[in-house]
């Protein structure tokens, strides 16, 4: 027999108190009684409920709703601007940001600290990172809900440990304990995710048309996150998305993982500037100047590349059938260069593109997806479960 207990008293106040804040957050303005009209909960449930989270400083008041026909005002209700906020931080290959997140997803004190990280141990980067997160701590003028952290590496979902990133050279770290013990607030909830799956959940929330996509992010890396019915999909041990170690080449150059012919060798940022005759540290500014200028090099390094891409773009539509790629990251900034070699690669490879075109669009977020996206993390799991939050 299955093992089930019926739902006792607190689990049910947990589970409404989730769906109020949710209706708030999903019709910003609603009275109490239009609460209870939507959930179907008993108007002194909401009532109590909506007190709790307004003495939690998650929800305020909003004013009188004006309403037609006779009968009291009702106080309309809103999520607090003021309440708890995400802290994000991105450990990229050549930087660290952070940012904080609203509990409407506004971003607020977006900060990028420009510096290579392959070549530095992961004890510096890591301090380095404990800097960055305290510096945002103390600057704050809101509540710190908890600080989601992404990384440019496979994530284990079960145990949070950063099991390798290749371009930075880190095998079997646990992030958040080296990380926990040295903040100002070690108190904190902190999660750990790839930076291409938290970049995709942030583009979701931004897009308003597109709820199946892979979104695939250039940097020095490649990393892909997939959406499906407007849910991200990590795979069943959080390592998903991996598109740049897709072999693309067998006889290609070798890559950071081990293997050889990997997409992110040929079509990664570093790749594209080497093939263009730029320093790769150069900034991508001078390779975008040099395209709108028409630089023969340059724009066949961006189209060999984009050849690259589609060719590993069409493996993973015709596995998965999302009907959007979502160019992310540099590639976001190269995407009036990069789109017609990947769509002449989709239209080629893909089965069903002759009765389905895969549709190519440029990322919203630009290069702050990933450090927003984790950003929210903390904040997505505050509305899914206001109590917790209370009870912290």
């Amino acid at each position: 027999m299955p093992d089930a207990a019926p739902a006792g008293q607190h689990t049910l106040r947990r589970h409404n108190s989730a769906l109020v804040l949710r209706t708030v957050l999903d019709t910003s303005g609603i009275s109490r009684a239009a609460i209870a009209a939507h959930t179907g909960l008993a108007k002194a449930t909401v009532s109590s409920l909506v007190d709790r989270l307004i003495a939690a400083g998650l929800v305020t008041e909003t004013g009188q709703v004006v309403r037609s026909g006779r009968g009291r005002r009702s106080t309309g209700l809103a999520v607090s601007p003021t309440g708890p906020h995400g802290l994000g931080v991105e450990i990229g290959v050549d930087y660290l940001a952070t940012c904080l997140v609203d509990l409407t997803g506004q971003v607020h004190d977006h900060r990028v600290r420009p510096g290579d990280n392959r070549d530095r141990p992961a004890a510096r980067v890591l301090a380095s990172a404990v800097r960055a997160i305290n510096a945002a701590l103390r600057d704050a003028r809101v509540p710190i809900g908890g600080i989601g952290i992404a990384v440019p590496g496979l994530v284990d979902a079960d145990s949070g440990l950063l099991r390798v990133a290749p371009n930075l050279g880190w095998r079997e770290l646990d992030v958040v304990a080296e990380i926990a013990p040295r903040l100002d607030r070690p108190e904190l909830p902190i999660v750990v995710g790839n930076e291409a799956d938290y970049a995709a959940a942030a583009e979701l929330g931004a897009m308003a048309d597109a709820r199946d996509f892979i979104f695939v992010s250039g940097e020095i890396g490649i990393g892909a996150g997939l959406v499906v019915d407007g849910k991200p999909y990590r795979g069943v041990r959080g390592f998903g998305g991996e598109i740049g170690h897709i072999t693309v080449d067998p006889a290609g150059p070798l890559c950071g993982c081990g293997a050889r012919g990997c997409l992110e060798p040929l079509a990664g940022l570093d790749a594209i500037m080497r093939t263009a005759g730029l320093p790769a540290e150069e900034p991508l500014g001078t390779l975008v100047y040099r395209l709108t200028d028409g630089d023969a090099t340059a724009l066949r390094a961006v189209r060999d590349a984009g050849r690259w891409l589609g060719i590993a773009l069409a493996s993973v539509v015709n596995m998965v059938d999302v009907p959007c790629v979502v160019l992310g990251g540099s590639y976001a900034e190269l995407a009036p260069w990069l789109s017609d070699p990947i769509a002449a690669e989709l239209r080629r490879r893909v089965v069903g593109a002759a009765w389905s075109p895969v549709r190519i669009v440029r990322a919203t977020l630009g290069g702050a997806a990933a450090v927003r996206g984790a950003a929210a993390a903390p904040v997505r799991a505050i509305i899914a479960d206001p109590d917790a939050y209370q009870a912290s």
